[in-house]
C-alpha cells in the first residue's frame, strides 16, 4: 500500500525534503543548502541548475535515512520561495542564466519605464500588485534584455521563462510538463486574478511572450510525474504545488475569511484569507490568490517583508555581533528592555506597506547604555514591528476583526520574539509543533488530492503553543512611536517626505 508523501520546500536559502506518513504525521527531514551570490552591485542571485541537484539529491537522502520502500511513496508536494525568476532552455531544461533572487532590486530601471508610461494603477488593479522590481514581470524582462538570444528565444517558444516551482516541475517531469498553480502565478505581476488569466496587455508593456510562460494550474491538479532521474522505480505524481507562503497558509489550516498566518523566514510573509472574492488595498498591502483548491480559488491580503531572519544572519556572517542567531533568544532577555534602538533593515528597500526600493537601512535611538545586547534585541524586535505594520493594515483594509495571528517558521523558536509580537500587536500569537507549515501545506494539498489524506483529520491534529499579550498600553504605545519615527527618518533618506 502506498502510504507516504513526500513535501519539498525551496526556499531561499536552502531546499528541504520532509517525509510524512498515511495519516499525515510527520516522519524524517533532510536539508541542502545552496550558494547566496551576492555582486559587488549588491544583486542577489541563485544557480538554478545548483538547486535542482539539490532538490533530486535531499529526496534521495530522506527516502535512504528514512528506510522506506520507495515503492511506497504515493505523491509530491512541493513549496517554493516566491518571485525568484529563471529563465530556461526548452529543449535542454538548462538555465541560461542565474536565477535573479525576489529580494533584489536590479529590475527597479524596467519597473519605472512601465510607470513612467504610466500603466502602474493599471497593474495594481488587475494584478493586486503595487508595480515593483520585487516581483517576475520586471526580473522576467531584465533576463530577456540581459541574456544573450533570450528575446529571439523567447519569442520562438524555445525559451522558458518561470518561477521556481515551473522549473522543478519542468526538470523534474523530464521537460514533459511546463506548468505553475494559481498561487505562484498571481504573484508574477503578470497574472489577471479576476480574470484568472495572463493578461495580455501587461504581458506586452514588460516585452514578455506569453508562450515562454507556463501553463497555470490549479494548485492540487496534475503536475505530471517524476522518477527522480531514475531514483523510483515506478513514476511518482506531483499534486500539489504552491508558493511556500500560500502553502504555509493552507498547512495552518487558515481555510476561513479573517484568519491569518505569518511566516518568519529570511524575509517574511503575512496572509490574511478573505474568502471567495480579492479585496484591493490602499494601504500597500497586495492582493492574491491564495490557492485554487477543489475547483475553487481563494484570495488573500498579504504584506512582504524583506528582511526578518535574515537580520540574524547578516548579525552572525556580516557583522560577528552572535556565532550563531540562536544565542539572541537569551540576548534578547537580558538586554536593556528601556533601550531605545531601532533597527530598520532596508538593506535592499523596504517591501509592503511602505514599497521604497532606494530605501536603505538605519539604526537610530542608541544612547550611551546601548551596547551589544541592545543592537542584538533591535535586530530581533524590527520582525515584530514589520509585522505589526502590516497587521494594522490589514485590519484596516479588510474591516474583518483578527482573533489571533498563526506564526511559522524557524524564528518562531525564539519565544522571547514570539512573546514581544503578540504583545506589539495585542493579540495571540499560536504556534504549531509542527514546524514546516510551507511544506506540510503542499504535502497535505497533494495527499488530500490523491485520497490518501481526510482534511477533516490532518488539519485537526496540529498542536498550538499560545502567547498572550502582557504589555502595558502605555509602554506599546511609546516602544510603536519610536518605531514609526525611525520609520519616518528612513522614508526621509530615500527621498520621501
Amino acid at each position: 500500500m502506498k502510504e507516504f508523501i513526500i513535501g519539498i520546500d525551496q526556499s531561499t536559502q536552502g531546499t528541504k525534503a520532509i517525509l510524512f506518513d498515511g495519516k499525515g504525521r510527520f516522519i524524517r527531514r533532510e536539508d541542502l543548502p545552496h550558494e547566496q551570490i551576492i555582486s559587488e552591485k549588491g544583486w542577489v542571485s541563485h544557480d538554478p541548475e545548483e538547486i535542482y541537484q539539490n532538490t533530486i539529491q535531499v529526496v534521495k537522502n530522506l527516502v535512504e535515512k528514512a528506510g522506506i520502500d520507495k515503492s511506497a511513496i504515493a505523491g509530491i508536494g512541493i513549496s517554493n520561495q516566491r518571485e525568484t525568476s529563471v529563465l530556461w532552455d526548452r529543449a535542454t531544461g538548462k538555465a541560461m542564466n542565474k536565477a535573479v533572487v525576489w529580494q533584489c532590486t536590479r529590475a527597479e530601471s524596467i519597473a519605472a519605464e512601465v510607470r513612467e508610461a504610466g500603466h502602474a494603477e493599471e497593474i495594481r488593479s488587475k494584478t493586486g500588485i503595487n508595480l515593483s522590481p520585487f516581483f517576475p514581470a520586471a526580473k522576467y524582462a531584465w533576463l530577456l534584455r540581459n541574456t544573450d538570444g533570450a528575446e529571439k528565444k523567447a519569442e520562438e517558444g524555445s525559451a522558458c521563462l518561470g518561477t521556481i516551482d515551473s522549473f522543478l516541475v519542468f526538470r523534474l517531469t523530464g521537460g514533459k510538463e511546463f506548468r505553475t498553480d494559481y498561487s505562484n502565478a498571481s504573484r508574477t505581476q503578470l497574472f489577471n486574478i479576476k480574470e484568472l488569466k495572463w493578461d495580455k496587455e501587461i504581458l506586452g508593456w514588460f516585452g514578455i511572450p506569453e508562450k515562454a510562460l507556463p501553463e497555470v494550474t490549479p494548485s492540487d491538479g496534475n503536475f505530471g510525474e517524476t522518477d527522480l532521474e531514475g531514483f523510483f522505480d515506478k513514476p511518482v505524481p506531483i499534486r500539489g504545488v504552491l508558493g511556500d507562503s500560500h502553502a504555509a497558509l493552507y498547512g495552518q489550516g487558515c481555510h476561513e475569511s479573517g484568519m491569518v498566518k505569518a511566516t518568519y523566514g529570511t524575509g517574511s510573509s503575512v496572509m490574511m484569507n478573505v474568502g471567495d472574492a480579492p479585496v484591493f488595498s490602499d494601504s500597500g498591502i497586495v492582493s492574491s490568490l491564495a490557492w485554487h483548491i477543489g475547483g475553487q480559488p481563494k484570495y488573500v491580503l498579504e504584506g512582504n517583508i524583506i528582511y526578518t531572519g535574515a537580520v540574524m544572519s547578516w548579525m552572525v556572517n556580516d557583522v560577528h555581533m552572535m556565532e550563531k542567531a540562536t544565542e539572541s533568544i537569551e540576548i534578547m532577555a537580558r538586554a536593556n528592555q528601556d533601550d531605545t534602538t531601532y533597527l530598520v533593515p532596508a538593506f535592499t528597500g523596504l517591501g509592503a506597506p511602505y514599497w521604497e526600493s532606494n530605501a536603505t537601512a538605519m539604526m537610530t535611538g542608541m544612547t550611551r547604555t546601548t551596547g551589544r545586547d541592545e543592537i542584538i534585541k533591535a535586530g530581533v524586535e524590527c520582525t515584530a514591528y514589520q509585522i505589526y505594520d502590516i497587521v494594522s493594515a490589514m485590519r484596516k483594509d479588510a474591516g474583518i476583526k483578527m482573533a489571533d495571528l498563526r506564526a511559522d517558521g524557524g524564528p518562531t523558536k525564539n519565544y522571547n520574539l514570539m512573546q514581544f509580537q503578540a504583545d506589539i500587536i495585542n493579540s495571540d500569537v499560536l504556534v504549531p509543533d509542527a514546524e514546516e507549515l510551507s511544506a506540510i501545506g503542499a504535502a497535505y494539498c497533494a495527499g488530500i488530492a490523491l485520497g490518501i489524506y481526510d482534511s477533516g483529520e490532518v488539519f485537526s491534529s496540529v498542536n498550538r503553543k499560545r502567547y498572550r499579550p502582557l504589555m502595558e498600553e502605555e509602554k506599546r504605545k511609546k516602544k510603536l512611536q519610536g518605531w514609526k519615527n525611525a520609520i519616518e527618518l528612513v522614508l526621509k533618506g530615500a527621498g520621501q517626505k
